[in-house]
């Protein structure tokens, strides 16, 4: 008798083994699949150079500070938002020259939208509190990544920035924040340079103003460091509008 309960009870334990099994593999399925639908579907239209540098940064964003992420939170919470109303979510970064960190802004964010297949609804603009020239230092390092890009002549020439030669093409050159091109109310003010944050406490026609300040890459240019600074900051600004787009996307 102690020996048929001792059988019964292994085979029921052989039973339940296999039955977990099956679960643990159901699971697996169902997580894998779960991953591939939210994965990119534009990732292979862009330029193969900059296709292997996102691939890179996507690697980094769980090194972004916990107090910068709270910050680029907002901004995607903002886009959702917008998104969810059917309404347009307008960002425009601004910088006080709109030569540097605001066109890296404005070009990357784009590009992460276009990548995780969310632009539908999302635009992109910068501006400054002044008008200078897209530096070339930063259009340089942007190449450096790899996107193409196309100037025109003159003191504050306008070049034409693409990531595939299938996506849009980004029309960028120096201009104020209130420039006829960027929208003149209903969008967020991103600020990414403390003297414009400093300075302009109060955006005509913004819903929302959120700071995110970079250190300005311009402190390098002339010296051994100048192409070095100019591709970090590039890169911090890469990896912080993937990751905004990437909430957004969740």
């Amino acid at each position: 008798m102690k020996n048929l309960i001792i059988i019964l009870s292994i085979v029921a334990l052989i039973s339940c083994s296999d039955n977990n099994k099956k679960e643990m593999v159901s699971e697996s399925k169902d997580t894998s699949t779960i991953e591939k639908s939210q994965m990119p579907k534009k990732n292979g239209e862009m330029y193969p150079k900059l296709s292997n540098y996102i691939d890179s940064i996507l690697l980094e964003l769980e090194k972004i500070p916990k107090e910068r992420k709270n910050q680029l939170k907002k901004i995607a919470l903002f886009i959702r938002t917008k998104k969810q109303s059917n309404e347009s979510a307008n960002l425009t970064f601004i910088c006080t020259h709109n030569s540097r960190r605001s066109h890296m802004s404005q070009i990357w964010s784009s590009t992460a939208a276009a990548y995780y297949d969310i632009e539908e609804g999302i635009e992109t603009y910068s501006g400054g509190t002044e008008v200078t020239a897209f530096n070339p230092r930063a259009v340089e390092a942007l190449k450096r990544a790899g996107f193409k890009s196309e100037n025109s002549a003159g003191e504050n020439p306008s070049y034409k920035i693409t990531f595939s030669d299938a996506g849009h093409e980004m029309e960028c050159f120096s201009k104020k924040y209130d420039h006829p091109k960027n929208p003149s109310e209903n969008f967020v003010a991103i600020m990414t340079c403390s003297e414009a944050d400093k300075n302009c406490p109060f955006i005509p026609g913004a819903s929302l103003r959120i700071p995110i300040p970079y250190q300005d890459p311009k402190e390098a240019d002339g010296t051994s460091e100048e192409e070095t600074i100019y591709d970090k900051r590039c890169r911090q600004i890469a990896s912080e509008m993937f990751y905004i787009m990437s909430q957004v996307k969740a």
